[in-house]
């Protein structure tokens, strides 16, 4: 049997120009929302349009490549793996946030 392995791969465009931090260790991390849409037609005959957002982490030198080249409306490829995370707000709630870990990016757009 094939090994099974966490993958995502997503086309979509930006929701938002990507939010770029410098890390004290010299490390920079860029996050940013995808939004990728599926069509179909109901029983009426009318074409209904159903939108998801994803959220995006890019670490490293790719998060550099995502701060200097996309913006918002950006059409793109992410390949990553999804994670899930969790923490505790200021009430004492567990929140959990599911995102995709990017480690390739595909710039679709054609260039200027």
């Amino acid at each position: 049997m094939m090994t099974m392995k966490n993958r995502v791969q997503l086309i979509g465009n930006l929701g938002a120009t990507p939010e770029v931090k410098d890390l004290d260790n010299g490390n920079k991390v860029a996050r940013f929302t995808v939004a990728t849409s599926d069509f179909y037609t109901n029983k009426k005959g009318e074409k209904v349009t159903e939108t998801q957002w994803h959220n995006i982490v890019i670490w490293g030198k790719l998060a550099g490549i995502a701060e200097k080249y996309l913006e918002k409306g950006s059409h793109v490829v992410v390949d990553g793996k999804l994670t899930t995370r969790n923490y505790t707000d200021k009430e004492g709630v567990k929140k959990y946030f599911t995102e995709i870990v990017a480690n390739e990016l595909m710039m679709l757009d054609k260039k200027q």
